[in-house]
């Protein structure tokens, strides 16, 4: 595959981050703006507590000297924490008030039909594609492209990216270099199943679906000199991990039409089957990261 890397972990190269920048940086801000939020709340409900402890047990006459010292320096730690979270939390709102103003970034500007050519498809397809007009990015949604923990594109995806290779090899697109990239939630891969499929863990199982979905694209040939692959692992979420749909939300495939053009034609069809990240022994279980297994591996503890 002569331009496919296997970039596990690493970034993207910069000009292909330059459609990702002010999205991802609103949702990094507001996932600590979440947490520092909370960390707040925390630290003054404690500190309330602290008070009322110190408050009472002063009142009925059961606090010493000693007692009394470091019950304040208790507090005086807490409201410390509470002016250290205050300052940081206004700093957050202003930045994400800033990345909200300021309008998404486009990685390619992307001619008109071929705009509508995506969007079209993404509206044919709701429960599988979603297509970022602002960004040229389309996303393919992991539940419905893959099985559970597994890196290989089911029968019904690949049906739909047989389409969406009719669209990257039009006249209008043929040009265009192709970034694909895994994304994953946060769920730890532990099922032994899928690390014996070599997903050993969140880096590889995204890796692997990006290099699955590029995969099929040169069966439906898509030139191997306009892709490159990259696995974000649950690095960047586009949703709260906090939350089942959100975690859905994260777990994606994207394509992103990059501003670079390669002058490749389509590549002849590939005689066979599209090649295979990992080929399981026989008979191959149900891969599995978060869903059910074979009744062989019943007893092997799940993600979820």
């Amino acid at each position: 595959m002569a331009r496919m890397h296997h970039w596990i972990g690493l970034s993207l190269l910069t000009l292909s981050l330059v459609g990702c920048v002010s999205q991802d940086k609103y949702n990094s801000l507001k996932i600590a703006n979440d947490d520092l939020t909370q960390r707040l709340s925390v630290a003054e409900s404690e500190a309330a507590a602290a008070k009322a402890e110190a408050n009472a047990r002063q009142q009925q006459g059961q606090m010493g000297a000693a007692s009394a010292a470091a019950q304040q320096a208790m507090i005086q730690n807490l409201q410390a924490q509470i002016a250290q979270f205050t300052a940081e939390n206004g700093d957050l709102n202003k930045r994400l008030a800033e990345a909200l103003a300021t309008p998404p970034q486009t990685a390619v500007a992307l001619p008109q039909p071929l705009s509508n050519a995506l969007s079209e498809f993404a509206r044919q397809n709701p429960g599988l594609v979603d297509f970022d007009a602002a960004r040229g990015i389309v996303k393919f949604r992991s539940d419905v492209t893959f099985a559970p923990g597994s890196a290989e594109v089911t029968a019904a995806a690949r049906d739909i990216i047989s389409k969406f290779a009719t669209i990257l090899n039009s006249p209008v697109a043929a040009n265009y270099e192709l970034m694909v990239a895994g994304h994953t939630d946060n769920t730890p891969v532990v099922n032994p199943v899928t690390i014996k499929a070599g997903n050993i863990d969140n880096w590889y199982l995204s890796a692997h679906r990006a290099i699955a979905v590029a995969s099929q694209l040169r069966t439906e040939r898509v030139s191997a000199q306009r892709l490159a692959v990259a696995g974000y692992a649950d690095e960047r979420p586009i949703a709260s991990n906090a939350s089942e749909q959100g975690k859905a939300m994260n777990r994606r495939v994207e394509i992103m039409l990059l501003p670079t053009t390669s002058s490749s034609r389509p590549a002849p069809a590939v005689v066979g089957p599209a090649p295979r990240v990992v080929t399981p022994a026989a008979p191959r279980p149900t891969l599995t990261k978060d869903g059910t297994v074979s009744s062989t591996d019943m007893a092997l503890p799940h993600n979820k």
